[in-house]
């Protein structure tokens, strides 16, 4: 079990083109947050040095120097609150708090050029006089902002390690209950730290910026989402019926995928794997296509940025992989000729270009021949070519697999076989389950060699994985309840898992879609997040802003600050001060930072009117009313808190 977050590392480069603190940063608010600092940065170093010293010059840049210094004090301020309510990070946090604010301070005084000729007459700095000075200190200043960022995000990966652990707990309990009273009661506990779980892996894949890495948490959530059901039905049948040996492995199946789910979700915030080694996802058909051709077409830039035989050992690579497709028991005679004819295609003309590419090199040329030209242009066509039916035949069978598929008639049939105990009828079912099963994980990852983007291979891969789960499950659930043919736990038990059959089939057609917008030039969402349904809600306690809002907060502050003063240096270069245009950007600049100011003073008081409306809801659920009026009142009453809940928590 991890239990603390991983050291990140965090790459902020961007001053002068050269600035890099050492650290990679992972997360898309973090980013953001430090975009305005590196543009007020970049202003102050990049100034000409032969500037005309103007009054408006000198008291612009006089401007930005005090408004990053301002905010970087108000965005520091946060930090040592943050360093003092976390013993593990005070002293790195610190130095961090103590590095940025000096920053700040030298950038204010070396930007203070309100009177310049005094201050080049006692020697003092200035940004016209210590350019040198100027980019140390900003540099300092990008690297221990950035560090305060990264510590505060580390703060968040440990509330989201903290929250599996405790999952995990509740979960070890769960697997080793021997009654159903004491099955409630810890199931009840292991739903509200589900709920927990959700909401911060939910925030954490929005706040992500690696595609992958989103695509990743989105499947092992969904996985969550999904196990949770299952879980709670499994448990039951096996306390039902403690000396079925079907319902035992339905049950160990449920809590294995979900141990799996929680250990993918940490590997991915933390940006380790268990083996210590990151899993590389298995070159797709289309990105090895998409690589040959780019080596191909490089070619005109110089005919020597790599070897023939690597070109041509890695056509045959793709070739191999081609044979997924042709070697499929479920691809036609014609779709098979197809694909091996198109592959001939594309060794004869790869072959020519080498030829032509050869001959080439002999002759000492610099770039590409007419002739050889013809040969890329027509080596590439062809391998599109493939890809495209390539694409045909996986989709054409996903198609069909869907269609086929939507009538659910093998889960029906399984369902009414289990409920007359008919143990053959129900081994022969599951004969076919078993087929189908083997032909939707086959199809799936086809898909996954023409879903055009890494995101959409591993959302193929995860729709691979669960057909390939559930489909047991299913079966050993339909044979728990023909074994027990009147229990109605294990009739809901089949029931559950024959839903989230069909809700992936559902989610593969949505994959169908998006693969199909991908290859038409459209781009496609992700899995479907989890659910963050109203019922979740629990009661609001009204509290001041923790360390994260707080963060929040700062970071939103710190980036309208800069945005502001960024804006009225720009502005001061125009020529017309008068210019409708300069007059209106400086009204909303000054109208966006304000509105943070006053949202800040009230965002306490709105949320302490969040505990009233809780308990105002739950006590008009709960009282009884007689009479039609009465009852459509409470209706109206009870929805209006509901949507107020609904829109508070949206609004988070």
């Amino acid at each position: 079990i991890v239990t603390s977050a991983a050291p990140q590392k965090c790459t902020a480069a961007v001053v002068n083109g050269n600035f890099d603190c050492g650290l990679e940063i992972q997360t898309r608010s973090v980013e953001q947050t430090l975009i305005p600092l590196v543009s007020q940065i970049t202003t102050l170093i990049n100034h000409k040095d032969k500037l005309k010293k103007t009054e408006k010059t000198l008291r612009a840049i006089q401007r930005v120097g005090q408004a990053v210094s301002v905010a970087v004090g108000r965005f520091v301020a946060v930090g040592e609150a943050i360093a003092a309510e976390n013993e593990d990070l005070k002293d790195e946090m610190g130095l961090a708090c103590f590095e940025a604010r000096r920053a700040g301070t030298a950038i204010a005084q070396l930007t203070d050029v309100s009177s310049l000729e005094q201050c080049e007459g006692d020697g003092r700095s200035t940004v016209f006089s210590d350019r040198t000075g100027m980019v140390k200190a900003a540099r300092m200043l990008l690297s221990s902002v950035t560090k305060v960022l990264v510590l505060a995000d580390c703060i968040v990966i440990k509330q989201i390690i903290s929250s599996r652990n405790k999952v995990l707990v509740t979960l070890e309990q769960l697997e080793r209950v021997s009654t159903f009273q004491e099955f409630v009661q810890i199931f009840s506990q292991f739903g509200n730290e589900m709920v927990e779980f959700a909401h911060l892996t939910g925030d954490r894949q929005n706040d992500l910026k690696d595609e992958k890495k989103r695509a990743r948490m989105a499947a092992a959530r969904a996985v969550l989402e999904k196990c949770t059901m299952m879980l709670l039905t499994a448990s039951k049948t096996c306390l039902r019926h403690p000396d079925c040996e079907s319902a035992r492995i339905n049950k160990e199946a449920v809590f294995q995928r979900m141990r799996l789910a929680l250990e993918q979700v940490i590997e991915i915030v933390t940006d380790t794997r268990s083996s210590g080694e990151a899993k590389a996802l298995p070159i797709s058909i289309y990105a090895g296509i998409k690589d040959f051709k780019v080596k191909v077409e490089g070619l005109r830039d110089s005919l020597y940025c790599v070897s023939c035989e690597a070109v041509a050992a890695q056509l045959e690579a793709l070739m191999e992989k081609t044979e997924d497709f042709t070697d499929s028991a479920y691809t036609s005679h014609e779709q098979r000729e197809t694909i091996i004819q198109l592959c001939q295609i594309t060794r004869q003309e790869t072959k020519q270009l080498i030829n032509t590419w050869r001959h080439a090199q002999s002759l000492k040329a610099k770039e590409a021949t007419d002739e050889m030209e013809l040969s890329i242009l027509k080596t590439c066509q062809s391998v599109s070519d493939l890809r495209r039916e390539l694409h045909r035949v996986a989709v054409g069978r996903a198609t069909e697999l869907l269609k086929l598929h939507s009538d659910h008639l093998v889960l029906q049939a399984l369902k009414a076989s289990g409920g007359d105990g008919n143990l053959e009828a129900v081994a022969d079912y599951a004969g076919t389950l078993t087929e189908h099963k083997e032909q939707l994980v086959e199809t799936c990852r086809l898909l996954c060699h023409i879903s055009g983007t890494e995101p959409l291979e591993i959302t193929c891969i995860h729709a691979e994985e669960t057909f390939r789960v559930i489909g047991p499950q299913i079966i050993s659930a339909a044979q728990t309840l023909a074994l027990h043919p009147t229990s109605k736990i294990a009739k809901e038990n089949l029931d559950v898992f024959c839903e989230a059959w069909e809700s992936q089939l559902c989610d593969m057609a949505i994959l169908l879609k998006e693969i199909n917008d991908v290859f038409e030039g459209r781009r496609g969402a992700l899995i479907k997040p989890f659910s963050h349904d109203i019922n979740f809600l629990k009661t609001v306690k009204a509290a001041k802003l923790d360390a994260e809002e707080q963060t929040t907060i700062a970071k939103l502050g710190l980036e309208l600050c800069l945005l502001t003063s960024d804006v009225d240096s720009e502005v001061e270069r125009w020529d017309e001060q008068d210019h409708e245009m300069v007059r209106l950007c400086q009204i909303i600049s000054s109208m966006a930072y304000s509105m943070y100011l006053f949202t800040r003073i009230l965002i306490l008081s709105e949320t302490e009117k969040l505990s009233d409306a809780c308990q105002q809801l739950q006590v008009c659920a709960k009282t009884p009313v007689q009479g039609k009026s009465a009852i459509f009142q409470k209706v109206m009453q009870y929805n209006s808190y509901r949507l107020f809940l609904y829109i508070s928590e949206w609004s988070r």
